[in-house]
């Protein structure tokens, strides 16, 4: 009788498999999403620049790669993972809280707030909150029927015109490859909200506490060029995570973009990652 194959294991793995949550230990979880970063960022790179037989040879092999790995689906699990109760919870809660002590779950004779959460991996974060807040998840790849599945850059311009009262960009930005997507992002946030809605921006600490090209200062002006007021921030020395509330204000018809155009190192060392965030004209 014929040995059985022994399934391949991806080198990000422990050993276990990464497509259930439930094996998944916090070390296993970063070790895969970080890799996906990686992945992700040299696979736009490529994309984006001349075929070469060179690039096609390594863009092939980095798409088997993120095949093995389980593609989109499997970050989605590990991310969720993170989410879970016994790892500090989502992100949301801290909206939440800020949200509390503004003042807008007490409101009296006022219509729910129209929350849009992008890159959502769970349908009821804001369940808790249902009297108040009207949320819409949405995601690159919905993983529940009550998630819907789509690109926030796709979405309809003149649809979502200043629509939402508080959008949610939790861990999102800092997965999209390209620079100017994820500026063009932030433009769109100020775009689809009403008149003073609320941007929550959440991303990991090292984006910005260890960037060669971004820094909290540097992406306080990228914010304020952008049309957004600062009205809250939380992260501590020595964590993972930074989190921002952010008011849309009218944006300054002179407002100049240039100095965002094009990566301006901010930092110098070895150690530095390249994060950076880039704006374009509109």
């Amino acid at each position: 009788m014929p040995k059985a194959r022994k399934k391949k294991v991806p080198i990000t793995s422990d050993g276990r498999d990464i497509a259930s949550p439930a094996s998944s230990n916090p070390h296993t979880t970063r070790t895969v999403i970080r890799r996906f970063h990686v992945l992700l960022k040299r696979q736009g790179q490529l994309e984006n620049n001349p075929a070469t037989t060179s690039n096609a040879a390594e863009l092939k092999k980095i798409n088997e790669e993120i095949a093995i790995m389980g593609g989109l689906a499997a970050y989605q699990r590990m991310s969720s993972v993170g989410q879970g109760t016994d790892r500090g919870g989502g992100s949301e809660r801290v909206l939440i809280n800020w949200l509390v002590n503004m003042g807008f779950s007490t409101r009296d004779n006022m219509s729910k707030l129209g929350l849009l959460e992008v890159g959502a991996l769970k349908p009821d974060n804001y369940a808790s909150c249902s009297s108040w807040i009207d949320a819409t998840p949405i995601d690159l790849r919905s993983r529940h029927p009550a998630i819907r599945e789509q690109d926030f850059l796709l979405m309809e311009v003149n649809e979502n015109r200043g629509k939402w009262d508080i959008l949610s960009l939790s861990l999102v930005i800092n997965f999209v490859p390209e620079p100017r997507d994820r500026g063009r992002m932030l433009c769109l946030a100020h775009t689809f909200l009403r008149e003073s809605g609320l941007l929550f921006l959440v991303l990991p600490l090292p984006c910005v506490e260890n960037s060669r090209y971004l820094t909290f200062e540097h992406l306080s002006s990228l914010m304020t060029t952008i049309g957004f007021c600062e009205v809250e921030k939380k992260w501590k020395q020595g964590g993972k995570m930074a989190y921002w509330l952010y008011r849309k204000v009218e944006r300054d018809t002179c407002s100049d973009f240039s100095p965002f155009r094009k990566r301006s190192a901010c930092r110098q060392g070895s150690s530095r990652n390249n994060f950076v965030i880039l704006l374009q004209d509109l």
